[in-house]
């Protein structure tokens, strides 16, 4: 099964089971923001992890197998994307990215940050003027070398 069908096939089963991603997340060894990439195509889990996914959401184990299978990063979407909310990151990249560049090479060197050596971490703020969204990404510094 490819991992395309298998996410549906997740996305499916989480929304039958009416679980939230922390709940299924809770029953992983990682942090929510992993687990839900992993299940949603972008990372590889290894046996064990896949299931248990597989146990609380009731997968079959071609599914299961699936989550294992090392996919292609990425390709889940169209370019510029056009859902309103991953368009926004999109648009938070065109408008800030020049200066997220310059700050990093002024704060840290000229490198990049790593996508591999990477997490990040979603907090909602409950704000009387309307609820804020936290998103922070940690990612290894990588510089650029000379040789």
């Amino acid at each position: 099964m490819n991992r395309k069908d298998a996410t549906q096939k997740i996305v499916d089963a989480k929304v039958a089971k009416g679980l939230t991603w922390g709940e299924i997340a809770a029953a992983g060894d990682h942090s929510e923001s992993w687990i839900v990439t992993a299940l949603l195509g972008q990372a590889t889990m290894d046996r064990s992890e896949a299931e248990k996914m597989g146990k609380l959401l009731e997968l079959d184990d071609e599914v299961v197998q699936a989550l294992t299978q090392i996919p292609h990063r990425g390709d889940v979407m169209q370019m510029p994307p056009t859902d309103p909310g991953l368009y926004r990151l999109y648009e938070m990249l065109l408008v800030y990215g020049p200066t997220i560049k310059e700050l990093i090479l002024e704060k840290v060197g000229e490198g990049i940050m790593s996508a591999i050596d990477f997490q990040f971490d979603l907090e909602k703020q409950e704000d009387p003027r309307g609820d804020r969204i936290i998103l922070t990404m940690n990612g290894k510094f990588l510089p650029y070398r000379k040789w």
